[in-house]
């Protein structure tokens, strides 16, 4: 069974940086979609960036160009860099993934079956 434990939120002034970490079981899968989302209250809940096992990502428009999405291989873990911080970047950020088939894309978030328990960024002076 994947497991994803999420890790790197906190508060940050507007114009500040902080860097998310997904950890992920050693299971996973070969080809996968592996994403960042967010949720602000009262909200609906927004995929931010997503990569795939061949390194393809995606991000959402309200975050190109600040945010960056990445893997350590080594360590097993999901990044997301997020830089140029505004006051509604703040939500609660969760990692999720799903399998895929080769020809399989990412973009349906429903597919997204496997969830970790959320890290709290909070954007404020």
């Amino acid at each position: 069974q994947v497991q994803l434990v999420e890790s790197g939120g906190g508060s940050v002034q507007p114009g500040g940086s902080l860097t998310l970490s997904c950890a992920r079981s050693e299971f996973f899968y070969d080809r996968y979609c592996f994403g960042w989302f967010r949720q602000a209250p009262a909200k609906e809940r927004e995929r931010v960036a997503f990569v795939t096992d061949a390194g393809v990502t995606d991000y959402a428009s309200s975050v190109k160009g600040r945010f960056i999405i990445s893997q350590e291989y080594g360590k097993n873990t999901l990044l997301l860099r997020m830089n140029n911080l505004r006051p509604e970047d703040t939500a609660m950020y969760y990692c999720a993934a799903h399998s895929r088939d080769r020809w399989g894309t990412c973009d349906d978030d429903q597919k997204y079956s496997n969830w970790g328990q959320g890290t709290q960024v909070t954007v404020s002076s």
